[in-house]
């Protein structure tokens, strides 16, 4: 029998290593990354005593990675033609975990920044240069398993994080935070030079042509939307000037960039992959679960510890269940993945979702943690199920020499999605506060007879270590603090609410998606 010869060009590539130490091999790359978008937020305001700075310019520590990290997002196919995706890779986590050293050793807010930006141009390529190789070493039928084991780093690492963050903090210092994605990168770098290897689509191509019309757009977009987010609710959105003029930079940037890259031939991006039904409809409804996802990780944390009292790391112990959820639900999408139609995971996930959030928004100030642990369980198990489930069917008609291309654009669009999120919560948080509390005051007279008990019962026990006038306007502060407390609390019931019912409202979105017929590859063996 002649020697044979198996061909593997084009769609028919598959690795010469085993699927499965290729996964090892990304998976811990993408796990730190993902890690360092959220595992900051708690310690901010340690980094802002240290740098002498205030919470709003600390903030920044968090949107410069954003800002930078997405600007990279959508160029990543461009850059693995320069390069190779597998050396722009290594080089890119080389470049993560250097930033994470200086990120450690910074002595000032500016120095900080700068290595933020840095660290984000670095982890920004990870996740979605680790989701295109993992599903190119998978068959199309196993891509489900694929987009499984991927979430455990995507969707576990942003939920833990507070969690991580916060023991660290407490426990060593926040440079602690940085220094510690230093082994792991450095045991990241061996394993993707061993297992890691390019199909001939994603090989080093040379220079390529700079699209700077489309660069310039993509950062004007990116910098001024993330102002915008970050700045809007503290200077009354549109009332003030400055976001007017930010946010129409914004949308021009946006006209201005998606049409540069549709006319221009040596574009950054390929639009082309929208044309996919189910590619745009998936990404469509991940933007959209991104944003009640990250809207939900950013006030949890808020309501446990300013209404609950709860510290830095009990908060985010009271939200690890998410984590245990998000991990049954991709358990579960492995099994019986290709057995079941992921649409079907993707409505289960959006309901119990909506569910979730809406039980969050039936909370009191009185409450146990069981109370906080069933919701945040059933939070991470829809966020488990139906990120993979979206990302498996978004991704699965998308051509392998496309995947690069299409992984980058929609990581740009769901952490666009996120940061929106974000930003809508903090709104409806300080303004339906605001309006509760309006709603609320004419409560507090004396002609309120529950009112006018309470302040006699507290007058009377502060009157026994101070003056009476004294203790009756201290009475009357402990009543308008009470006041304030639950108008803020009717904030995030109704936060919560909203959010549920949005993820309940797109359920009907999901049924656009085209079940794909899913073929197995074969590889064409000649003899």
């Amino acid at each position: 029998m002649s020697e044979n010869t198996n061909i593997q060009t084009g769609e028919d590539w598959k690795p010469s290593h085993s699927p499965w130490l290729v996964t090892a091999a990304i998976m811990i790359g993408t796990f730190i990354s993902v890690l360092d978008s959220t595992v900051a937020n708690v310690a901010l305001p340690h980094m802002a005593g240290t740098f002498s700075a205030t919470n709003e310019e600390a903030l920044w520590i968090v949107t410069s990675y954003l800002i930078a990290s997405g600007i990279i997002l959508p160029s990543v196919a461009w850059f693995s033609k320069i390069f190779g995706r597998k050396n722009y890779y290594i080089g890119c986590i080389a470049i993560f975990t250097i930033a994470s050293v200086l990120c450690g050793l910074s002595k000032s807010l500016d120095q900080m920044l700068l290595a933020r930006i840095i660290q984000g141009i670095g982890g920004g390529a990870l996740m979605p240069i680790a989701q295109a190789i993992l599903l190119e070493s998978f068959p199309r039928e196993k891509r489900g398993l694929a987009m499984s084991v991927f979430g455990l780093g995507v969707l576990v690492a942003p939920i833990v994080g507070p969690l991580i963050g916060g023991w660290i903090t407490d426990s060593f210092a926040w440079q602690w935070i940085f220094f510690i994605n230093v082994p792991f990168g450095i045991l990241a770098i061996i394993l993707s030079k061993i297992y890691i290897e390019d199909p001939p689509y994603a090989k080093k191509q040379g220079f390529q042509k700079i699209d700077y019309v489309g660069f310039t757009f993509l950062i004007l977009w990116l910098t001024t939307q993330q102002t915008v987010l970050d700045k809007g609710q503290n200077v009354d959105w549109f009332s003030s000037p400055l976001i007017c003029t930010l946010t129409g930079i914004t949308i021009f940037s946006i006209m201005g960039f998606f049409i540069s890259q549709i006319k221009n031939k040596e574009s950054i991006v390929d639009l082309s992959v929208f044309k996919d039904r189910n590619f745009a409809i998936g990404t469509a409804v991940m933007v959209v679960v991104m944003g009640v996802m990250y809207a939900s990780i950013a006030i949890m944390p808020l309501f446990l510890q300013t209404l609950l009292g709860y510290s830095a790391f009990l908060s985010g112990y009271a939200v690890m269940p998410r984590g245990i959820g998000c991990i049954i639900g991709i358990v579960i999408i492995g099994i019986f993945s290709g057995k079941i139609d992921d649409r079907l995971f993707i409505v289960l996930g959006l309901i119990a979702l909506g569910v979730s959030s809406i039980m969050f928004g039936f909370l009191s100030l009185d409450i146990a943690m069981i109370n906080i642990v069933i919701p945040n369980l059933i939070c991470g198990f829809a966020m488990g199920i139906s990120m993979t489930a979206l990302t498996t069917v978004s991704i699965n008609t998308i051509k392998n020499s496309q995947m690069t291309n299409a992984t980058g654009l929609q990581s740009l669009l769901k952490e666009t999605g996120g940061a929106i999120g974000t930003s809508v919560v903090s709104t409806i948080l300080v303004r339906f506060s605001q309006m509760h509390q309006m709603n609320m005051v004419g409560n507090l007279n004396d002609l309120n007879p529950v009112f006018a008990e309470r302040v006699a019962t507290y007058t009377a026990a502060f009157a026994q270590n101070m003056h009476i006038s004294e203790a009756a306007l201290k009475a009357n502060y402990v009543m308008y603090a009470e006041l304030v407390k639950q108008s803020t609390l009717w904030g995030y019931m109704d936060a919560f609410r909203i959010f549920g019912l949005i993820a309940l409202l797109i359920i009907p979105i999901v049924f656009l998606i085209k079940k794909p017929k899913i073929k197995e590859e074969e590889t064409i063996i000649l003899n």
